[in-house]
């Protein structure tokens, strides 16, 4: 079974369409990159996907679910971390992923595990015991992915998970979401930056003005484009 399958979907926005008839599908335990210019509709996408914004038309399905049909049961095993999603700066690591443990579930079992898992998941050790407002971007970046990924989705959305970082964070967040991968997890990810897209992904879909221009491995992309790397793919098919 798929993890998610997008089928003709389309949202418009008054005579705007901002996306156009996309398709494409996520295997289980497969990173998948939507990427494209600004205003190109790859947001919108995501938060369609993460149902937060209704589609104007096309079907959506996770792991078999009908995302227009039931989308609680959907909701039950996705979750999405916003690029500008942010952690109250008053409570420590600890109490945020605490806090966050307790809206995922009722069972206080499963609050136990949802945080212990975080705190592993963070790489944040001793540093969840310090306040939010005390850490740097990455620190929060880490943390954020940590509360995405507590519940163990079958599928998370990440929207520009290491935007703003700096090497080291960028890099130890790229790591991050690969482990979970391997352990099954299916990853739905947007990004401005190529490389990074070359390095996670699995398989990339290009869009541009709403519709997919191009969809395969990276590797694939580039040698149907004759291009030495992503960001050349990304510059021939958006131009």
């Amino acid at each position: 079974m798929k993890a998610l399958e997008v089928r003709n979907l389309g949202k418009n926005y008054g005579d705007i369409q901002a996306v156009k008839d996309v398709s494409f599908d996520i295997e289980e335990g497969e990173i998948f990159a939507l990427v494209g210019p600004n205003g190109a509709g790859k947001s919108t996408a995501l938060k369609i996907i993460a149902t937060i914004l209704s589609p104007s038309s096309g079907d959506i399905f996770v792991y078999g679910e009908d995302l227009k049909k039931d989308p609680e049961k959907i909701r039950d095993i996705i979750t999405y971390l916003p690029e500008d999603a942010g952690a109250y700066k008053n409570l420590t690591g600890n109490q945020y992923l605490k806090f966050m443990a307790a809206i995922y579930s009722d069972s206080v079992t499963e609050q136990k595990d949802f945080f212990e898992f975080a705190t592993q998941t963070s790489g944040l050790g001793d540093r969840l015991k310090d306040k939010v407002k005390e850490y740097s971007k990455g620190m929060v970046r880490k943390l954020l992915l940590a509360r995405t990924v507590m519940p163990r989705p079958k599928l998370t959305i990440l929207d520009e998970p290491t935007s703003g970082l700096d090497i080291i964070n960028g890099f130890e967040i790229r790591k991050m979401v690969k482990e979970l991968a391997q352990q099954g997890m299916a990853v739905l990810l947007s990004s401005h930056n190529m490389l990074e897209i070359e390095f996670m992904s699995d398989r990339v879909a290009l869009i541009n003005k709403g519709e997919i221009e191009a969809v395969g491995a990276p590797q694939q992309l580039m040698s149907e484009n004759q291009a030495k790397n992503l960001e050349e793919v990304f510059v021939k098919i958006t131009s």
